[in-house]
């Protein structure tokens, strides 16, 4: 079968500004894959260009078999989109936001697909309930009722749990596994390690060009980062001065303990050699994605500066 997402050298600009460069991807059917990267990146923008929502200024590709360019209005309607900001309307109840999204989409059987998105996402005691008066996590979940309402093939999430609780998040995230084993295709960004460890791939975005692709594992392992852990008394207060020395790449307090990376075996260790003595004590740890992402950062060029 053919990608869902399959795209190829896409470009947007606004005005000096290069905000997507070169960008190519592509995401296999019911694959959840977590963008990620800093803010201001282009993970909005490239999300915009695939669902239809802007037009990149060079580039081509298809999302579920259309062109993204000739054929943007049939994507928009086949593809839910989850922005950051919740965007319905708060004067509204939960079943009314749900009605008034049945009738945008021209849907038949609204009521009875209403209730089932009520039932699916636990909110049939609140369907009457005005969505301004609900907490993070309820939005959260009307605005996911809402994104798949009309049983899209390709769901566009973006950081769509920024400010929810953990339980919600957990919630939300057995949800997004259900529907990608139904057949969804998803497209997550996220800020949230934990979140980005639950996709199926991992695509790392850093000012608008793609520098990292894979499972997290391989994305791990292509990073060539040696980490060590260290732990000792007041060990993390030491953070800032590690950080200084040559072969240092990143030195990261991780509650009392100290994590120190650097893609340099030997330069790393003879930067540690000064405090390889009592009361530390260090071993040698597989790098986490946030370390991982961190090298990522430090070797990107913000283009906005």
């Amino acid at each position: 079968m053919s990608p869902v997402i399959d795209v190829h050298g896409l470009n947007k600009s606004y005005g000096t500004k290069h905000v997507v460069q070169d960008l190519s991807i592509q995401v296999e059917a019911g694959r959840i894959c977590g963008f990620l990267g800093p803010n201001g990146s282009g993970k909005t923008t490239t999300m915009r260009m695939l669902c239809g929502l802007l037009t990149p200024d060079s580039g081509s590709g298809t999302c579920l078999g259309l062109d993204i360019i000739d054929q943007a209005n049939l994507i928009k309607r086949n593809t839910g989109y989850m922005t950051q900001k919740f965007s319905l309307y708060e004067d509204l109840t939960i079943a009314e936001n749900l009605m008034f999204a049945a009738r945008i989409h021209s849907l038949n059987r609204r009521p009875a697909r209403v209730d089932r998105a009520l039932e699916r996402l636990g909110l049939t005691e609140r369907r009457n309930q005005l969505a301004g008066s609900l907490s993070g996590g309820w939005k959260q979940r009307l605005a996911l009722a809402t994104a798949t309402l009309h049983e899209p093939k390709l769901l566009l999430l973006d950081e769509p749990t920024a400010g929810v609780d953990p339980k919600a998040r957990r919630t939300f995230w057995e949800e997004i596994h259900a529907l990608a084993a139904e057949g969804l295709t998803v497209l997550v960004s996220t800020h949230y390690m934990d979140e980005a460890e639950r996709c199926h791939e991992i695509a790392y975005i850093a000012y608008g060009q793609l520098m990292a692709r894979g499972s997290v594992e391989e994305v791990i392992t292509a990073s060539k980062l040696v980490t060590f852990n260290g732990e000792g008394p007041g060990i993390d207060r030491l953070a800032p001065e590690i950080a200084r020395q040559a072969g240092v790449e990143s030195a990261v307090p991780f509650g009392a303990a100290l994590h120190v990376s650097g893609s340099d075996r030997t330069a790393l260790e003879a930067a540690l050699r000064p405090w390889q003595r009592e009361p530390f004590n260090w071993r040698e740890v597989a790098p986490s994605l946030e370390d991982v992402f961190i090298q990522l950062m430090d070797g990107s060029e913000d283009n906005f500066r």
